[in-house]
């Protein structure tokens, strides 16, 4: 009895030594188990909110994928949320970019309403007990009080809106909160980071007319995927601070789709947030010498350069691709490969903290897009998150605004400027 009342004041006096302050947590005299006991703690309070997970389409909360099953193997269900401790996501209407004319525009809407009718069905028909649609912030905070999962929709490529600017007010209607602008092809709204050549040197005239329409309505502007150009537009007209749902830090993983420093200290200065990607491709620490061996051996047998040299090995011979195989063992020996993990997906939240401050890094995890790393490899364990994060220090306080309290008040940020902005079309 004695050593278990010894335990639980030992206990309670390392947590009150735990300061508040940012990055000043001194865990060095806590055991592993003290560790997580803490980090359990912080993650039960915190309100964890994932900013970006892709659904498959029409079929997605049909008995075909059903998302409250357990026999459902995606990266987020309704179980693997209810077992790590994940409060709330948003679900990706996410539409391929097509040709920008009137078919193309047609038949990307057409996939859109099949996604917000899936997730509708999800709320309101298949587990309204287990979860709830949630369109404002005070929202997402009562629905996660009750204990259900909390859902939100964000759209991946305003491609469906076409050239009807009136569909960006319909797709709030239906609970659209942030609208990622492209995906990796130029859209008509701006250019991606997808492609090499431009096609609008950054935001187009229309584009720049979608943004001042969802910054009156009240709907982030969404940056992950957009090319470097355009984020710099966006920077310039936007009226409301703006999110990068699901992306990295380039100083730390150099290609496209990640924030470089002078963007995101960019983002720190218009109020905004980055949501930290959990995909390996864009997180991934590169021995030097290795990625120039890759694309050197891929040139010697006329391959793509990037990701498209994995599908034209499939056309080699197979004389021709155990050549291949063979060099790239000895690349492998030469240059071994660092394995992308928790760790390394919180050394970018590190980095973004470093340069933007902590009041503009969240996550935003792209699972069932190809998100997920060993350790974070669906949304049962989010906790490892925490766990990780209190190792390297952070404070409750810090810990609680990453999960979601920075997403939460760029949020409600959003929603101010609208109501401003509402205001002052009336007068």
């Amino acid at each position: 009895m004695f050593f278990k009342r010894f335990t639980v004041v030992l206990m309670v006096v390392l947590l009150a030594a735990l300061t508040v302050n940012a990055r000043q947590i001194d865990v060095s005299r806590m055991t592993e188990d003290q560790i997580v006991a803490y980090a359990k703690r912080i993650h039960e309070k915190a309100l964890t909110l994932d900013t970006h997970v892709d659904i498959p389409g029409g079929s997605y909360a049909t008995p075909a994928r059903d998302p409250g099953s357990e026999d459902y193997r995606a990266k987020c269900t309704l179980p693997k949320m209810e077992k790590g401790g994940l409060d709330g996501v948003f679900l990706a209407v996410f539409v391929g970019q097509g040709a920008l004319d009137e078919e193309g525009y047609r038949n990307a809407y057409e996939s859109a309403m099949g996604k917000f009718d899936a997730v509708h069905r999800l709320t309101g028909f298949m587990y309204p007990e287990r979860c709830e649609l949630a369109v404002t912030p005070d929202e997402v905070e009562r629905i996660a009080k009750t204990g259900k999962r909390v859902i939100m929709i964000g759209i991946e490529n305003g491609y469906p809106i076409g050239m009807d600017l009136s569909n960006v007010e319909w797709f709030y209607k239906l609970g659209t909160r942030y609208i990622t602008l492209s995906h990796s092809g130029h859209s008509q709204i701006c250019d991606s980071s997808g492609p090499r050549e431009p096609l609008h040197n950054g935001m187009s005239e229309f584009g720049k007319q979608v943004v001042a329409e969802m910054n009156r309505l009240g709907i982030m502007a969404d940056v992950s995927h957009i090319a470097e150009k355009s984020y710099w537009d966006l920077i310039e007209i936007t009226k409301a601070p703006i999110i990068a749902s699901h992306s990295g830090c380039r100083a730390l993983t150099d290609v496209g789709r990640n924030l470089t420093d002078d963007q995101l200290r960019a983002l720190a200065k218009n109020g905004g947030v980055i949501q930290i990607v959990a995909l390996a491709d864009y997180l991934r620490k590169v021995t030097p010498g290795r990625d120039e061996a890759i694309e050197a051996l891929n040139a010697e047998f006329n391959l793509p350069a990037g990701r498209a040299a994995r599908r034209a090995l499939q056309e080699l011979t197979e004389e021709k691709l155990a050549e291949y195989n063979a060099k790239m063992e000895e690349i492998n020996e030469k240059y071994p490969e660092i394995p992308t993990d928790v760790k390394v997906y919180v050394d970018h939240i590190d980095h973004a903290v470093e340069v933007t401050g902590i009041n503009h890094v969240g996550i935003g995890t792209d699972f069932d897009g190809g998100g997920g790393v060993p350790g974070f490899n669906d949304h049962s364990e989010a906790l490892n998150v925490t766990v990780e994060l209190v190792r390297r220090g952070y404070s409750e306080e810090d810990i609680i605004k990453i999960w979601g309290g920075n997403l939460l008040r760029v949020w409600r940020e959003v929603e101010k400027v609208a109501a401003e902005l509402q205001k002052g079309d009336k007068n």
